[in-house]
């Protein structure tokens, strides 16, 4: 009973993390889309080595929080949202930082950052859950498709020592 907006063709796999089910899409020799899928959408072994590293370097970051993704990707989006997931990119884990400081960074405003953290084609490879607002923990996934993906941020969070450390 998958929900509206989610289809498994719109994937090459689809895998089970500790934090989400998740699908994997990739164009030739990079990865396109990481996308926190409803738990109840039909698992998709990764068919080429691209995903099947993919899906190992998502176990490893979910058995060790300073695990560094090393794969390659190709970002689609407007130049204002390649500015912001590149700065994003150079969060290290444990880390967060608000979204006044990368529209500051950037030359821009802290509602166009949200707004192209909600739009990262990446997550956890790109790590917006470590973009946060100056009240607390911001948005994540920009609700997509209705969904609340809160809780996969705060897991990341406090896998990484954040919430622990920060906001508890």
């Amino acid at each position: 009973m998958s929900r509206v907006g989610f289809s498994p063709q719109h994937y090459q796999a689809v895998i089970d993390t500790p934090f989400a089910r998740v699908g994997l899409a990739a164009s030739g020799e990079a990865l396109t889309r990481i996308d926190f899928v409803p738990a109840d959408m039909a698992l998709l072994a990764p068919a080429t080595p691209l995903l099947r590293e993919t899906a190992r370097q998502l176990h490893a970051y979910s058995q060790d929080a300073d695990f560094r993704f090393d794969l390659p990707y190709q970002l689609n989006g407007s130049e204002h949202q390649c500015k912001v997931w590149l700065r994003i990119a150079q969060i290290p884990p444990g880390k967060v930082i608000r979204y006044a400081d990368i529209a500051h960074d950037i030359g821009s405003v802290p509602r166009a950052i949200g707004g192209a953290c909600g739009a990262n084609p990446l997550p956890v490879l790109i790590p917006c859950h470590r973009v946060v607002s100056a009240q607390g923990l911001g948005g994540f996934n920009a609700n997509r498709n209705g969904m609340d993906w809160m809780p996969v941020k705060r897991w990341l969070l406090r896998h990484e020592g954040v919430l622990r450390d920060w906001f508890d």
